[in-house]
């Protein structure tokens, strides 16, 4: 990109954004929000009993399903906890189990040997021992003169 684009390409991108900005609107919220609406003449009496009763009505049906839900739902929490407390002593009797299970399988367990660190170091011993015999072996019976001593 060229060096004299830079500067334009940025004078663009403020115009942008200066476009899509928002000017703030005076006035009080409310008017903006709410529209103004035209009072309504009063409703007859008998329509206000009629939804007082309604109402009243609504309410009790409200207190007593809220009732409803509170015993349901200490049921739930009652069944819940007995069925936590089954699991519970299931899991406790199997980590029971298993414990005896690995006691009964650590003593019938013969003791080893030799540890892994004293394997290896037999193992190495035994090359070195074989590698002599094999030296040995391949030089022969003859002794020869040394070279280097002379």
């Amino acid at each position: 990109m060229h060096v004299g684009r830079l500067p334009l390409l940025f004078t663009a991108a403020l115009l942008c954004s200066l476009a899509l900005a928002e000017e703030p609107q005076h006035g009080t919220p409310a008017e903006d929000v709410l529209p103004v609406r035209s009072v309504a003449p009063a409703a007859p009496a008998v329509a206000s009993d009629s939804l007082v009763a309604q109402l009243g009505q609504l309410q009790r049906q409200l207190a007593e399903s809220e009732r409803q839900r509170n015993e349901l739902s200490t049921q739930l929490e009652a069944t819940s906890g007995e069925r936590e407390n089954a699991q519970l002593s299931r899991l406790r009797q199997e980590n029971q189990r298993l414990k005896l299970q690995l006691k009964e399988a650590q003593a019938s367990q013969s003791p080893r040997l030799l540890t892994e660190q004293q394997a290896w170091f037999a193992v190495g011993g035994g090359v070195a021992l074989l590698s002599l015999f094999a030296g040995l072996a391949a030089r022969g019976g003859r002794r020869q003169r040394r070279q280097w001593i002379n």
